[in-house]
């Protein structure tokens, strides 16, 4: 059994454990082997949410992707409306000339 006060301290009234502090390393002045153990600690949390961060990152490209693939598609649908409205120009082309022909032929 580890002797009190070493390291896993707990509360004797509730049985809760002391929050962590946070510490700013560059203004203590800390043992190499407390830096060594805060990397080790800040590696082992990295990895715990290394999963959850590459699904959504996953999720996240894939959405930008049919976003962008949808704008891409209704762009083409656009331009083929064109089209239509080419079509359109056209028959009022040829009416505002049938028309004027019938102006000036009568």
């Amino acid at each position: 059994m580890a002797p009190p006060g070493a390291g896993d301290r707990m509360d004797a009234k509730s049985g809760e454990a002391p929050l962590a502090q946070r510490i700013d390393p560059t203004r203590e002045k800390l043992t190499p082997a407390q830096l060594q153990f805060m990397r080790q600690v800040q590696l082992a949390q990295w990895q715990k949410t290394l999963p959850q961060r590459r699904t959504r990152n996953i999720v996240t490209g894939l959405s930008i992707g049919a976003l962008v693939l949808a704008i891409y598609g209704y762009t083409f649908y656009s331009v083929s409306q064109e089209r239509f409205l080419d079509e359109l120009e056209d028959e009022v082309k040829a009416a505002r000339a049938r028309a004027a022909e019938r102006a000036s032929g009568s």
